[in-house]
């Protein structure tokens, strides 16, 4: 039984996110959308969400820490000191969002010590609310979630985008040779389908914590495996808006052990 502070912060957050999914969905393809210093695409719904989000959790838990994609004024990188934390992407898949393309999420993490114990992820294409973590399970709404563990055949899927290092083209090759590839355009929903077995795994070579954080105690609750293949990213020790890619390999035991196999990292 998890403690009365760690469900609190759960319950609140399904609150934050639900609270924000008006406004994803009225400004959604109708927003414009203007280009970051690191040459990402952020729309004022981006802001506003995130802005709505930390008020709505910093009223109710004025200890923790708040990280969103959307942070201002967060040059340097800031360390992690409170029991809990949150890491936000107001709107994993602006593109998608600007563009009237529906693959994109909101994406909310609770951490504990730095790491991610629980994710909340609303799916603005399919209207439903991920949620879970280890300890806890994993919804697609109401539903329970589990990973894929079927064998490997022409129909696998798996999440894919293609490297933005072209150096890294050659690792992802055998990926796109041996299974059917899926690129949405969110790495939060890539993620997030795999714990929920839309998915059968997926890799990323081009991805920040944020889009991450949210999904990953999504697939650990759901029975599977999120492994970085460029160094260990958690816990979380500080949160840098400058930080470099990631790159990572998540599914079932078996399709993380393929997916690494195939990717030669």
């Amino acid at each position: 039984m998890s403690s009365p502070d760690v469900q609190n912060r759960i319950a609140a957050a399904k609150r934050a996110v639900l609270a924000q999914t008006d406004r994803l969905h009225r400004e959604f393809g109708r927003v414009e959308s203007k280009w970051k210093a690191d040459e990402s695409r952020v729309t004022a719904a981006d802001i506003a969400i995130s802005e709505g989000i930390v008020a709505a959790l910093a009223a109710e838990f004025p200890t923790d820490q708040f990280f969103s994609e959307e942070l201002s004024g967060a040059d340097a990188p800031i360390p992690v000191h409170a029991r809990f934390s949150w890491v936000l992407d107001p709107i994993d898949g602006t593109n998608n969002f600007a563009l009237g393309i529906p693959h994109c999420a909101i994406s909310l993490a609770l951490c504990e010590g730095g790491e991610p114990i629980y994710g909340v992820v609303y799916d603005l294409s399919r209207r439903t609310l991920m949620h879970g973590g280890p300890g806890f399970g994993a919804f697609d709404g109401d539903k329970p979630m589990q990973v894929s563990t079927g064998a490997f055949t022409r129909e696998t899927l798996v999440g894919f985008h293609s490297p933005f290092e072209k150096t890294l083209v050659p690792n992802a090759s055998g990926v796109i040779s041996k299974f059917k590839i899926r690129g949405l355009g969110s790495a939060t929903l890539h993620l997030a389908y795999v714990a929920a077995g839309i998915l059968d795994g997926c890799v990323d070579f081009n991805v920040k914590i944020w889009d991450l954080a949210a999904a990953i105690p999504l697939v650990r609750a759901a029975g599977g495996e999120v492994h970085f293949l460029n160094g260990p990213q958690l816990p979380l020790r500080q949160f840098d808006l400058k930080m470099g890619r990631i790159v990572y390999a998540a599914g079932s035991p078996a399709m993380v052990a393929e997916l690494r196999r195939l990717m030669e990292l």
